[in-house]
C-alpha cells in the first residue's frame, strides 16, 4: 500500500493579529506590500534589514512599526506569533523558515512557496465581507478572482445580503465629476446600503440603474437658472426620511463640501439629532483637468491654485470675492459653475492685472460622453465660448498650466 503523495490544499483561516508581534525579514518591495495590510491588522510588526525601501522607512519614522537596521537574528523570532522571510538571501530565509518551524511559527517564505507554512492569500474587503484568496500559487489569477468577487459585492451581482439591522442616518455621498468609473468604493457601498436616494443633477446617473428596486430614488435636480429643489426642502427630506428609520443617501455630483452645499445638510441632521456620515467624492475643480491632461500646478509654473465659485458676477452685492486680489495671483484659477458670468469675470481678471494673454480652457461635461474642451485665452474667451455654444455643467481652468498642457496652441517655452 503507498502513501497517497500529492499535495493538500491550504487551509484558511482568519488571524486576529492585533497587538501580536509580526517579524519581517527583509525590507524590500515585498515588505513594502505586506506591512501596510499587517499594520491594518492591528499587528506590532518588526521589520529587520540592513536597508529597506523609502516606503517603509517613512513608516518606521512615524513609529508605525519597529524597524532594525541590521540582518536576523535567531532572537528575532521571540514572541513573534507570525513571521514573513522575504529577504533576498535564500540561505537566510531557509534559516528563518527552519527555526520558525522548530518554534511552531507560521512562517510565509516570499522565494520558495512550497517550503513555507503559511501562503499570503490575495486580500480584498468589501461591507464588512473580507475575501481572500488562493489560486495553488498563482499570484495573479487568485488577484483576478478577488477583484471579480469584489465588483460582484460592489454592484450587486453577488448577493451579499443586506444587513438589515444597519444603523439609519443620512450618507452625504460625493459622486465625483460624473463618470461612475471615478465613484469611490465607499460610494458605491453607501449606494447599496441605501433605504432612499435623493439625487442631484450632476450625481453619475449610471449608477441610478444600479439600485434596488425596493430602493426610493428622490429628484432633487438643479437646473443652471431653471426651476430647483430649494435648499430648505432638501435638508427637511433627508431628515425626515431618517427619521422614520431610513438609511438615507444624499448623492450629488463632486464633492458635497466644495461648492455642493452639503455642511448645510449636515448642519440640518445635527439640528434634527440625526446621525450622518460623509463620503468625500472627487472634486471637479481637480478631476476634470486632470482627466483631459490639464495640471492645476506645475513645478516652475504655479505654486498654488484657487477655486472660485463663478455663480455670482464680481460685482454682485452678495459676492465674497476679492476679485482683485485673484487678478494679481500669478497662479492657476479654476472657476466653478461660472458659465454664465465668464465674460464679466475675464474682463474683471484682466482689470485686475492678469494679462488678456492668459491662457484659458473650458472644459464642458468633463468626463462625460459629451465631454468637449474650449482653449481660449481671457481676452477672447467670452467670444469662444459663446461661439462653441458652451453650456453648464462646465470648469474654466485660468493660467499658464493651460499652456504647459497644450504648448503649440500657446507656443510655451518649457
Amino acid at each position: 500500500m503507498t502513501e497517497k503523495t500529492a499535495d493538500y490544499p491550504p487551509y484558511p483561516s482568519g488571524l486576529r493579529l492585533r497587538a501580536r508581534r509580526v517579524l519581517v525579514a527583509g525590507g524590500g518591495h515585498v515588505a513594502q506590500r505586506r506591512v501596510p495590510g499587517l499594520l491594518a491588522a492591528g499587528a506590532d510588526v518588526v521589520v529587520v534589514s540592513p536597508v529597506v525601501t523609502p516606503s517603509v522607512e517613512g513608516l518606521a519614522t512615524a513609529g508605525e512599526i519597529t524597524w532594525h537596521r541590521r540582518g536576523f537574528e535567531a532572537a528575532d523570532l521571540d514572541e513573534t506569533w507570525y513571521v514573513i522571510a522575504a529577504t533576498d538571501d535564500t540561505e537566510v530565509n531557509e534559516q528563518i523558515s527552519a527555526l520558525a518551524e522548530e518554534q511552531r511559527i507560521f512562517c510565509v517564505r516570499s522565494d520558495d512557496a512550497p517550503k513555507a507554512t503559511a501562503w499570503t492569500p490575495a486580500v480584498g474587503r468589501h461591507a464588512g465581507v473580507t475575501v481572500a484568496v488562493l489560486g495553488n500559487r498563482e499570484p495573479r489569477r487568485s488577484a483576478a478572482v478577488r477583484d471579480d468577487i469584489l465588483a460582484g459585492l460592489r454592484d450587486g451581482a453577488i448577493g451579499a445580503p443586506r444587513d438589515d439591522d444597519r444603523a439609519p442616518g443620512v450618507v452625504l455621498v460625493g459622486g465625483g465629476p460624473g463618470d461612475p468609473e471615478l465613484v469611490t468604493v465607499a460610494a458605491r457601498r453607501a449606494l447599496t446600503e441605501a433605504d432612499v436616494v435623493v439625487a442631484d443633477r450632476l450625481a453619475p446617473r449610471a449608477l441610478l440603474d444600479e439600485l434596488s428596486p425596493d430602493v426610493e430614488l428622490v429628484d432633487v435636480a438643479k437646473l443652471p437658472r431653471g426651476r430647483s429643489a430649494a435648499q430648505e426642502e432638501i435638508n427637511r427630506l433627508i431628515v425626515e426620511r431618517a427619521k422614520e428609520g431610513k438609511r438615507v443617501v444624499r448623492f450629488k455630483g463632486g464633492d458635497s463640501f466644495v461648492f455642493g452645499r452639503g455642511f448645510e445638510e449636515a448642519l440640518a441632521c445635527e439640528e434634527a439629532g440625526v446621525p450622518y456620515t460623509v463620503v468625500p467624492g472627487l472634486t471637479s475643480a481637480i478631476s476634470v483637468p486632470a482627466v483631459v491632461g490639464i495640471p492645476v500646478t506645475h513645478r516652475g509654473v504655479a505654486h498654488e491654485f484657487t477655486v472660485i465659485s463663478g455663480h455670482l458676477p464680481p460685482d454682485h452685492p452678495e459676492s465674497l470675492v476679492d476679485w482683485d486680489a485673484v487678478g494679481a495671483l500669478r497662479g492657476t484659477v479654476v472657476l466653478m459653475m461660472a458659465v454664465q458670468n465668464l465674460p464679466v469675470i475675464a474682463e474683471r481678471l484682466v482689470t485686475a492685472g492678469r494679462a488678456e494673454s492668459t491662457p484659458v480652457a473650458v472644459v464642458a461635461e468633463g468626463t462625460m460622453p459629451g465631454e468637449r474642451t474650449v482653449l481660449s485665452t481671457l481676452g477672447s474667451v467670452a467670444a469662444d465660448v459663446e461661439r462653441a455654444g458652451v453650456r453648464p455643467p462646465a470648469i474654466v481652468v485660468v493660467g499658464d498650466v493651460v499652456a504647459v498642457a497644450h504648448p503649440d496652441r500657446y507656443s510655451w517655452p518649457g
